[in-house]
């Protein structure tokens, strides 16, 4: 088991390297933009934007300036460790923005994450024990309603409806849990709910296939001569043993949503990750948009990681392979 885990990490450990290679090739060797004029805001003069050009380093082959960036990334530099350079946009720190936006965000993924594992598996599995019913054909709705509506018509249609007409919700913005809890949740139920909508409309279909796929297992007929109760039959034994891709599916799109949910925080005017990635790429600032990139890739590469182990625990034969 823990060669399986070591070389998973080492893999890991390559794939984001690689990553980082062909995002700085992107960002770097052929930029649409110049980070000398995003920097100066247009203003520079030719001179000092060579000035400001060996000043960054860009004057530098582009392998150099490459492995100065890996460098920064694993040993730090001068705004400390992660090295993560700074924004020639707004002239400071990358750090430091990237962990506020990061907390934003992972406030956002972790509670739409609770509330579509709460939502879309319950009803995945009602609807599994009768399939073809009234609540099957129901289920079976929400779920074709979560997939098909976009989430930014549907965080519009919230905030006209709770906002705007019945006035039991907040609108649009961030407010820190630090500052005021209640503020803080009702700021983020509204941006949970319809980001979860989506994921638990998924959940449910994916859930309802694997436990009627599963139960139809001679393991769970087996359980049922012993006598035991149809609930234990299902929770205990049936669900345990549907739950493998379900792993998979939640591994992937929590390592995702904490790269950012993009459109979820644009609608809401949440300051999270996605929201920032999207200002970096309008303002050109390079630098950010090299960042955000390499932490998306990292989330979600670590998100790979944690189900790939898991796997090896809910089934011994995937060590092998």
């Amino acid at each position: 088991m823990s060669r399986y885990i070591i070389r998973r990490v080492l893999w890991a450990g390559f794939v984001v390297l690689l990553i980082t290679l062909v995002t700085y090739l992107i960002y770097y060797v052929m930029p649409s933009t110049d980070p000398t004029q995003v920097f100066t805001h247009g203003a520079s003069t030719q001179q000092a934007s060579h000035l400001l050009r060996v000043s960054l380093g860009l004057d530098r082959p582009w392998y150099v300036q490459y492995g100065l960036f890996v460098k920064h990334v694993f040993l730090g530099d001068r705004y400390g460790w992660p090295g993560l350079g700074f924004s020639v946009k707004t002239r400071s720190a990358l750090k430091p923005i990237l962990a506020a936006r990061i907390v934003v965000t992972a406030q956002l993924a972790a509670g739409a994450a609770i509330v579509w594992l709460a939502v879309g598996i319950p009803i995945g599995v009602m609807s599994a024990v009768r399939p073809r019913s009234v609540g099957d054909r129901l289920a079976m709705g929400f779920a074709l309603f979560g997939v098909s509506a976009p989430v930014f018509w549907l965080g519009t249609m919230f905030l006209w409806l709770f906002w705007y007409k019945l006035g039991i919700a907040s609108g649009t913005g961030y407010v820190p849990m630090g500052l005021s809890f209640s503020s803080w949740l009702n700021h983020m139920i509204m941006p949970w709910v319809v980001l979860a909508l989506l994921f638990a409309a998924f959940y449910a279909r994916m859930s309802r296939g694997s436990l009627i796929e599963t139960m139809s297992e001679d393991f769970i007929r087996t359980a049922r001569a012993k006598g035991l109760s149809e609930s234990k039959v299902v929770l205990k034994h049936g669900l345990r043993a549907s739950l493998t891709p379900l792993v998979t599916m939640f591994g992937m799109d929590l390592g995702t949503l904490l790269g950012g949910a993009i459109i979820t925080e644009t609608v809401f005017n949440l300051p999270g990750l996605g929201q920032f990635a999207v200002k970096s790429v309008f303002a050109g600032d390079l630098y950010a948009v090299v960042d955000v990139t390499v932490l998306v890739a990292f989330f979600v590469t670590m998100a790979n990681l944690l189900v790939d182990i898991a796997y090896a625990y809910l089934d011994p034969r995937v060590r092998f392979t």
